[in-house]
């Protein structure tokens, strides 16, 4: 991501909490199984119209590869990787047109960190359903892990792209992160802002902001978005010392002094805490 946060998990955001936003960056896809994935009905409404697809529409096969992939996406959550892959396998067997399989079953091969089966995946349920956000939002995460950033961004745009693509916040933030990581701080920063601006609870997208605002010195804004943090759920070591590093730079020793007696009682083992101890405000 950058020097600071390199992964997720060096934003070190209060665990069970951070846990839900790791899921949220690691599993990058809503699975929709409402009718819309499903092939449309061939019958025609009285005025020549094809019918909308409802939950009628379904077959049997595909109710099955449903089930098979809710448990799948339950197993994931819970860590129980093979678990979770075995489901994908059995949902793919009942309904082998299912994009959406195919893009579980590229997570669950991420994760396994088996990059090329997962591009293999992806790809399918692409073919299968080529105006799939999720999908293409997934393609775009992988190549960020595999330091293809032109490319990654080149599919976050696509899924932002699809009409009625539910997930523009999640790709905001991911294509924040990876032209982070490219080195393109200020098209991250305006990536981070779009994504904050869809869903403003998200503690990656707003430490993101205020850490790149104060390292271009833009520190009121800096100060109103780890504030914000602060005063909720998510508020850690991390977002604390550098809202006290904001403050020292503003030239507010009340406010540095409050933020390290929130250090010194909530985090009193943190790192952070000891470069407060030693006024390493620069390191």
């Amino acid at each position: 991501m950058m020097s600071t946060m390199d992964t997720l998990k060096s934003l070190k955001i209060q665990r069970s909490k951070m846990l839900r936003y790791g899921r949220l960056l690691f599993c990058l896809v809503a699975l929709n199984f409402v009718a819309a994935c499903a092939n449309p009905s061939d019958g025609s409404s009285p005025g020549g119209r094809a019918d909308l697809a409802t939950a009628s529409d379904e077959t049997d096969m595909q109710k099955r590869a449903k089930i098979r992939l809710e448990l799948a996406v339950g197993y994931l959550e819970q860590g129980q990787t093979n678990v979770a892959l075995d489901e994908v396998k059995l949902a793919i067997a009942a309904d082998p047109q299912s994009a959406e399989a195919f893009s579980l079953r590229g997570l669950i091969y991420m994760r396994l960190n088996d990059f090329g089966l997962a591009r293999e995946s992806f790809n399918r349920g692409i073919v299968l359903n080529p105006r799939d956000g999720n999908i293409l939002h997934n393609l775009g995460w992988l190549a960020c892990q595999e330091s293809r950033y032109p490319e990654a961004v080149v599919n976050f745009d696509k899924a932002l792209a699809t009409p009625n693509y539910a997930g523009p916040a999640k790709t905001y933030l991911a294509k924040g992160i990876c032209l982070l990581r490219s080195g393109d701080a200020r098209q991250a920063e305006n990536s981070f802002q779009r994504s904050f601006e869809l869903d403003a609870g998200n503690p990656i997208a707003t430490f993101n902001l205020a850490n790149l605002l104060y390292k271009r010195n833009d520190l009121i804004r800096s100060q109103f978005y780890i504030r914000r943090l602060n005063n909720n759920d998510y508020v850690n070591a991390e977002s604390l010392w550098l809202a006290a590093k904001i403050e020292k730079k503003m030239g507010n020793n009340a406010g540095v002094a409050q933020l390290a007696e929130r250090l010194r009682k909530q985090f009193p083992t943190s790192r952070e805490f000891g470069l407060f101890e030693r006024g390493a405000f620069d390191e």
